[in-house]
């Protein structure tokens, strides 16, 4: 469930001048030239001359498209945004598909859902002083460099017009040689501000911050571990359920991906009566499905669950949706735990979730909907499924970190 983006993109290879072909396109999105060279920015098919200050295309490819943001070459927030989106669909599919094949597996892609432009609504941003005052925006690829995206096409307008306070508040939490990070999420009362910062929160800090969010218009100013100001609480909605997440909670990173996704969680579950989801963070999956099945919400960090518990309460006509406080790495629910459950829903952090997968293919559960946002780790989880009898669906892939490698996805697996 935690929220974590994919590795920096490996840096390309030292290039000896000359004309190379592209042969294919790295899982990180890096071109990789008949000679094994890495190449930043390229696609299969392209003939390049390699030098010193990069790539110049000799023969481009019909996939090749002119980026539409003019950051590009020098942000390192997006990898491919040189290519059509009907190539960057294909090639995250078949990042699924060669995961899958690694553990000896054949899946079936349904279908890939791709979030729209300026629809991020939840970015980590880094903040950096300068002489003049700070600036504030993605880092360069593969570099600690931090680059101003104004008119960047991945977040919402609301939090790129946020950028000008956001470097008020870095220059004030930033140090000398480090950095900030600035970890912004839209919620309905306006934007919610998490502060990443070994500075001390002064005296003079705490009467400065307070006015600078009521003047960007933030719900709520997070200082390290400390709520500075909350002029709104950040309201989440999850299915009918107001829900204020704690700070630093994970939260998907676009409503059209979180819609996706829940409704491939719903299609796997059915007509279930009784549901766990695992790894249930503030309540994404368990909250909408409480409107026809009762739910058992397991997660390990104790503030989301009383974010999920008080949402559930303020909402009538819910069924009822319990909640455990559990590490599910080193205490998985059981089999004779699980028992108890038509269904069950597990979405884990990118290094998956070994032991409970383990524990629910020795279960007598018949449906799982499993949600992932790596395919390398889904794919060992799925081997585990499979090997224990269970049957693999067709698999959605929703691409929530548009042009980025990052992939996401969600499918069934039945047995019996």
């Amino acid at each position: 469930m935690t929220e974590t983006l994919p590795p920096k993109t490996p840096q390309p290879d030292p290039a000896p001048k000359g004309e190379v072909s592209i042969v294919s396109v790295t899982h990180h999105g890096m071109g990789r030239a008949t000679d094994g060279t890495l190449v930043p920015r390229v696609l299969p098919g392209e003939v390049v001359t390699l030098a010193a200050d990069g790539a110049k295309i000799v023969t481009p490819s019909v996939e090749r498209v002119s980026p539409p943001c003019r950051h590009f070459k020098s942000c390192g927030g997006c990898a491919m945004q040189h290519a059509s989106d009907g190539f960057v669909e294909s090639w995250k599919a078949d990042i699924v598909r060669t995961a899958l094949r690694a553990q000896g597996l054949e899946g079936e892609i349904a279908r890939v859902l791709t979030s729209p432009p300026d629809s991020r609504r939840r970015a980590r941003l880094a903040g950096r002083r300068t002489k003049k005052g700070a600036l504030v925006g993605f880092h360069a690829r593969a570099s600690d460099t931090v680059i101003e995206v104004p008119g960047c096409r991945l977040l919402l307008p609301e939090l790129t017009a946020l950028i000008p306070s956001l470097e008020r508040i870095a220059a004030l939490a930033a140090s000398r040689k480090g950095e900030a990070g600035l970890t912004v999420t839209d919620s309905e009362a306006g934007p919610d501000l998490h502060i990443d910062t070994d500075k001390a929160l002064t005296e003079e800090l705490r009467i400065m911050l307070p006015e600078i969010a009521r003047e960007a218009g933030l719900s709520r100013l997070v200082w390290a571990d400390e709520i500075v100001a909350e002029l709104e609480p950040p309201v989440q909605m999850m299915g009918r359920a107001r829900v204020v997440p704690p700070p630093g909670a994970f939260l998907q990173a676009t409503a059209h991906g979180e819609a996706a996704l829940l409704d491939c969680v719903k299609e796997a579950v059915g007509g279930a009566a009784r549901i766990v989801d695992l790894f249930a963070g503030c309540g994404t999956f368990s909250l909408p499905l409480a409107e026809r099945a009762e739910v058992h919400a397991v997660e390990s960090e104790a503030a989301m669950l009383t974010a999920l518990d008080r949402g559930w309460r303020g909402v009538r006509g819910l069924k009822l949706v319990s909640t455990e406080a559990r590490d599910l790495f080193r205490r998985p629910l059981l089999p004779d735990e699980l028992s108890r459950f038509d269904a069950a829903v597990i979405d884990p952090p990118r290094a998956g979730a070994h032991a409970q997968v383990e524990a629910l293919a020795s279960s007598q559960i018949k449906v799982i909907a499993m949600v992932s946002c790596s395919p390398a780790s889904f794919a060992r989880d799925a081997k585990t499924l499979v090997d224990k009898g269970f049957k693999m669906g067709p698999i959605t892939v929703v691409d929530q970190f548009r042009w980025s490698p990052h992939v996401e996805l969600a499918t069934r697996f039945t047995r019996g």
